[in-house]
């Protein structure tokens, strides 16, 4: 039975403007998003939280975050994974963190149609997307960092893939906006979709129990279609925990706000939307006054764990919710349909069999 968001209980109503504003009571003034207030920032979870900016209307602070990013790259188009108080706490460059620049970029533009914006993010989103691009194996998939020497750690992780296949996704998007032409993204892209799609056993299993593995696949849309349903009803009783959310690892009591509503994002671009209004129902009481939701709860003992209130967190709820009310131009960004007319160079559009259930 499809749900009613608007129903009157105050607690399912999520105020798109308060949730903004605790992302931005963790902004610094130069931009950066730490996680938390004195938290470590990473530039995935960064560039997660501007999206949440975008959303709830803080346009200027989203641009801000996007230009330090963009400022504090390094040369060879990656960031250290990790800093806290401008200190580097983590040496590691990693891929999937280097090209997640374009989702949030391609994002922005989407609500607000600026295109002096793309152009002037496009010298970072290019050489963070090559940065990735450059170490891709020959049979599609992405290796996952090098260390601050320079060496390739050669693993791929089945996650981290995905979430490069939207960033290069995104980029040709914005290429195609701003007149660039790159056919070498584009064949790397095909590649690594089939790798997703097609060939399991090139990622390394030390994730295989976390829900994102299952999920991020379809979020990204290398799987598509009758692939992507059946992929989701399989382990759906393995992650789904009626009345609580979406389990972060398998074999652990404990739900999470973010796989929770990154889930509902990958019911909703196959068009799987009373699940995915479902779903989103039983996060909305899980969250703070301030606006915040919790980053975890353990059942059935409602533990708050841990305590840590995040901005990507709260962008994460805030891109669901977008994808369920169509609240701003984005609304529809991780939809396989919106895909299919954007890049159908990528895409079998009879592939796709987009129904809602």
């Amino acid at each position: 039975m499809e749900l009613n968001l608007s129903i009157s209980d105050k607690k399912s109503i999520i105020s798109v403007e308060e949730v903004g504003a605790f992302i931005v009571s963790l902004q610094k003034e130069s931009g950066e998003i730490p996680w938390s207030v004195g938290g470590k920032t990473d530039p995935w979870d960064h560039v997660e939280s501007a999206m949440g900016l975008s959303i709830s209307g803080f346009y200027d602070e989203a641009v801000n975050a996007y230009k330090w990013l963009a400022e504090s790259q390094l040369p060879d188009g990656s960031w250290w994974s990790a800093i806290q108080n401008g200190k580097i706490i983590d040496y590691t460059k990693e891929t999937n963190h280097s090209s997640y620049l374009a989702v949030g970029v391609y994002h922005h533009y989407l609500i607000t149609r600026d295109v002096e914006f793309l152009k002037s993010m496009w010298p970072a989103i290019s050489k963070g997307i090559q940065y990735a691009v450059n170490m891709q194996a020959p049979e599609g998939e992405i290796c996952w960092a090098r260390n601050k020497d320079g060496v390739i750690d050669p693993m791929a992780l089945l996650t981290g893939n995905s979430s490069i296949y939207m960033s290069i996704k995104c980029a040709l998007a914005i290429a195609k906006i701003i007149g660039k032409i790159r056919p070498d993204w584009e064949k790397a892209t095909k590649l690594l979709g089939k790798a997703i799609k097609d060939k399991p056993d090139l990622f390394n299993m030390i994730k295989s129990r976390f829900s994102m593995d299952w999920y991020y696949p379809i979020l990204c849309g290398a799987v598509t279609g009758e692939e992507a349903k059946k992929r989701i009803d399989k382990l759906w009783e393995k992650f789904v925990v009626p009345e609580w959310g979406v389990r972060c690892v398998s074999d652990r009591p404990w739900v999470t706000m973010a796989e929770t509503s990154e889930f509902v994002l990958a019911l909703a671009a196959i068009g799987d939307i009373s699940r995915a209004k479902m779903i989103f129902s039983w996060l909305t009481d899980k969250r703070y006054s301030d606006g915040s939701f919790w980053m975890g709860v353990t059942f059935p003992d409602s533990v708050i764990w841990p305590e840590e209130k995040t901005g990507w967190t709260a962008a994460a709820v805030l891109m669901a919710w977008d994808a369920l009310n169509e609240i701003t131009p984005a609304a529809g960004l991780f939809s396989h349909q919106f895909w299919a007319e954007e890049l159908p160079e990528l895409y079998d559009g009879s592939s796709l069999s987009l129904q809602s259930k």
